[in-house]
């Protein structure tokens, strides 16, 4: 149900004044957006609550086309006078960019979406639980960690979202949607007195659009993570380090999402892939020039886009363009068959896509314009797949990696490494102890053109992140990206202690 609190703000009352206006003034298209966004943050340190925040963003936006070219304006205060002098800006903005638009800003074509509601699968709203509920989660935590001798800190934290938009356009289409996400987790940090050998191991339980339920209702088994995780870390702080050289991976969901979102995701966003767009993760190497051609990866490489799995961070019922969100397509047998884009994009590209946006639209705030934001990014099992433990058995000499944790790709989505929070030596087809030190290094291609085998179901997993960045002014947009533990053969190793010169 959509929060009482939200449905009493003049939410429609301003979007049919501001529409009205905009259509008085000429605009071929105009919609209204109306959002509030509540966030919490709490964080806890060794036993101690250290951070508890609450922030909320209240607001409206209008954006308009107008002589051919966007234009856009916002307000936070909530009145119909103010409504009306948004909608004037906006068509003010678009008189002044009309002048430098050299093509007509079109819109690929949607049914009406009339009056619609939706709300996003979860249980229990996170942000109606008492905060002294939830810091005591999080500094019982710390204290479990703790209590091992090889953790010498621990942190734990929790991310919650509510977020509440209502759209209406002059096409007749309006939405009121809600959605609920939340990120927990923790991290225990320790050395070994011997080496001076200062590590950490993080939890890799994944950001999820659920509630408060994810703590609570044993889907994910936080009790046994954290008895697990201080003796992951004591092993790895006395691991080995790793010989640089190339070695098969086998690649847990749980560091493989990471991997998809920057060599996959960024890369078939249309807007990077036109040009369009360059901002803090670049342009891309998978230009339109090579849809239907490009061997991306190997044959059993298959990507959608979707927005609308269940839990995903970026599933939702509609997008900031009153489109329908569904899934499609984005690599198929190894080949690019498809992209990411929005309504305008659509337009250009009636080709691609039946000439339709994908629900791709999003702003991350009433102050900023929609742009093209990431879909649920995921790499498909296969239907009768290994599991992890068989695609470990293929497995003569290499690495089980298995958490993300830091990574470097360039600007055109190209050549990469990426880190891990735990290394498993296999050796004849068993774990072989933990390794340290572990990157591997690849262009996008290379990389997954040598996935062999990816497994099947029972593998797939659901992770993802709150802080994805795009545009300028920056927006944040929270995504998830689904992989199966997956094969990879000769890639190539670094030691990141002898790469840093250590």
């Amino acid at each position: 149900m959509i929060d009482p609190t939200f449905a009493e703000l003049p939410h429609r009352s301003l979007g049919e004044t501001a529409l009205a206006r905009a259509a008085e003034l000429g605009a071929t298209h105009a919609d209204f957006r109306f959002e509030r966004v509540r966030y919490q943050y709490l964080g806890a340190r060794d036993g101690v609550l250290q951070t508890a925040s609450d922030a909320e963003d209240v607001g409206f936006a209008v954006r308009v086309i107008h002589r051919g070219a966007w234009g856009f304006a916002s307000g936070v205060v909530l009145t119909e006078d103010e409504a009306r002098r948004v909608a004037e800006t906006a068509i003010a903005v678009a008189e002044v960019a009309s002048g430098m638009t050299t093509t007509p800003v079109q819109l690929a074509p949607e049914p009406v979406h009339a009056d619609v509601t939706w709300v996003s699968a979860y249980d229990v709203n996170p942000l109606e639980v008492p905060t002294a509920e939830k810091a005591a989660v999080l500094t019982e935590w710390t204290t479990r960690l703790q209590a091992h001798d090889a953790v010498a800190h621990a942190t734990s934290y929790l991310q919650q979202v509510q977020e509440n938009k209502y759209y209406a356009d002059l096409s007749g289409t309006s939405t009121t949607q809600q959605r609920i996400r939340l990120q927990p987790g923790f991290e225990a940090m320790g050395s070994d007195e011997r080496t001076g050998v200062f590590d950490s191991m993080a939890s890799i339980a994944p950001p999820v659009g659920r509630g408060w339920e994810y703590l609570t209702d044993g889907r994910y088994d936080w009790d046994a993570e954290l008895a697990e995780v201080p003796e992951l870390l004591a092993e790895k702080l006395v691991a080995p380090s790793v010989e640089a050289g190339s070695y098969d991976l086998v690649i847990h969901p749980s560091n493989l999402w990471l991997t998809i979102h920057e060599s996959i995701g960024h890369a078939t966003e249309l807007d990077r892939a036109l040009g369009y767009e360059a901002n803090y993760a670049g342009t891309s190497f998978a230009t339109y020039d090579k849809l239907g051609t490009l061997q991306y990866g190997s044959p059993v490489m298959n990507v959608t886009g979707d927005r609308t799995v269940d839990h995903g961070l970026a599933t939702v019922g509609y997008d900031d363009e009153g489109v329908r969100t569904r899934e499609w397509d984005i690599v198929k047998d190894g080949v690019l068959v498809g992209y990411q884009l929005d309504r305008s994009m659509g337009h250009m590209k009636p080709e691609l896509h039946e000439g339709r946006s994908n629900g791709c639209a999003y702003a991350d705030s009433p102050g900023h314009i929609p742009i093209q934001r990431m879909a649920n990014v995921s790499l498909q099992p296969a239907p009768d797949g290994p599991s992890t433990d068989e695609l470990i058995g293929r497995v003569e000499d290499g690495i089980y990696v298995v958490g993300d944790k830091s990574w470097s790709i360039d600007m055109q989505r190209f050549n990469f490494q990426f880190t891990g929070q735990r290394f498993y030596k296999i050796t004849d087809g068993q774990l072989d102890g933990m390794l340290r030190d572990v990157a591997y290094q690849a262009t996008t291609t290379e990389f997954w053109n040598s996935m062999e085998a990816v497994g099947g179901p029972e593998t797939w997993q659901l992770h993802g992140a709150f802080n994805c960045g795009k545009a300028q002014p920056g927006q944040v947009a929270a995504v998830s990206h689904g992989a199966p533990t997956s094969l990879f053969r000769g890639v190539r190793i670094l030691n990141t202690t002898d790469e840093a010169g250590h």
